[in-house]
């Protein structure tokens, strides 16, 4: 990787790393490291990285804050693209929001809110990046971003870039057609909003943080909500019906606040995670016969 990474560097698109932990890049803070890490400082510079890669044939996945991911211990094959302070742009025309993958969807939230539009609420205590949450449509209180996504700019695969629908995005619950059918990096996102009244948008917001903090271990590393809701189930209230609140393997530990959170305790791996995820797993099949699934994405060398 010494001469990719010299090459990279040449071509002065951003921030390239050799063997950087991607544990310093993950809200679980867990994660070996990555071949190359890059961290492209403008959409044309992610342009060319991806054209990079494809043309020397790396291996890659894209990143945003680091939530909802947990990374192998061992690290990751090839090259880490990181959506940072390079694709976090911002425009609004009226009701339309134009925003970069890599913007914080938190700090969207609250910027929008302030303005009077109305439908990023239940984004505000979302600790991810807009790529990410177009990517997994990410959602909470009772929405999510198919509800309010007119299009995305995606950077695929083979290095082509367009935009995709709402409808092309085909949206279901936290997926989308990037994690399967059409592999790509959201690099921009285009929402459509509602003016509202400022106060009743605040206060909305206030309840849905105020929520999060009282009921999930935000304060503490974590990856977000483990497992996918096997509806009409919830995974959160099957874990703690099975007694499973504060059960651990390692430095790995199920969240007293809430069933579905998995905390890293200080000295987690990736392997005490994937352990108890494991347990989980069969506890809840071997007592209610229900087979929950993982929301949270794994990845790297096995």
């Amino acid at each position: 990787m010494n001469e990719l990474n010299k090459r990279l560097t040449e071509l002065n698109i951003g921030k390239v790393k050799e063997n950087e932990p991607l544990a310093n890049h993950t809200t679980i803070k867990i994660g070996g490291p990555a071949d190359l890490f890059i961290e492209p400082s403008s959409i044309e510079n992610l342009k060319k990285t991806m054209d990079f890669i494809i043309d020397n044939k790396v291996n890659w996945r894209a990143i945003g804050r680091g939530s909802n991911l947990l990374v192998s211990d061992k690290g990751i094959d090839g090259a880490v693209i990181k959506l940072g302070t390079g694709l976090n742009t911002l425009e609004l025309d009226g009701t339309t929001l134009r925003v970069g993958g890599g913007y914080s969807l938190v700090a969207l939230a609250t910027s929008i809110s302030r303005k009077g539009l109305s439908g990023l609420e239940f984004a505000s205590g979302i600790p991810g990046s807009v790529g990410g949450a177009v990517y997994m449509n990410a959602g909470a209180h009772g929405s999510d971003i198919s509800k309010i996504l007119e299009k995305a700019c995606i950077l695929f695969e083979d290095g082509t870039m367009g935009w995709l629908s709402n409808e092309e995005m085909e949206f279901s619950y936290r997926t989308s057609v990037l994690q399967n059918k059409r592999p790509g990096i959201v690099v921009e996102a285009v929402f459509n909003l509602t003016e509202g009244d400022k106060d009743l948008i605040s206060a909305e917001m206030q309840k849905n943080k105020d929520y999060r903090k009282d009921t999930q271990p935000w304060n503490s590393p974590c990856a977000g909500s483990i497992f996918r809701n096997p509806l009409p189930n919830y995974a959160g209230q099957l874990i703690e019906k099975a007694g499973l609140k504060g059960h651990s393997i390692g430095g790995a530990e199920i969240s007293n606040m809430h069933g579905n959170f998995i905390v890293n305790t200080g000295s987690a791996s990736a392997e005490d995670v994937l352990a108890l995820i494991q347990h989980v797993k069969d506890t809840i099949y071997d007592l209610y016969q229900i087979k929950i699934e993982t929301e949270v994405e794994i990845i790297g060398r096995k």
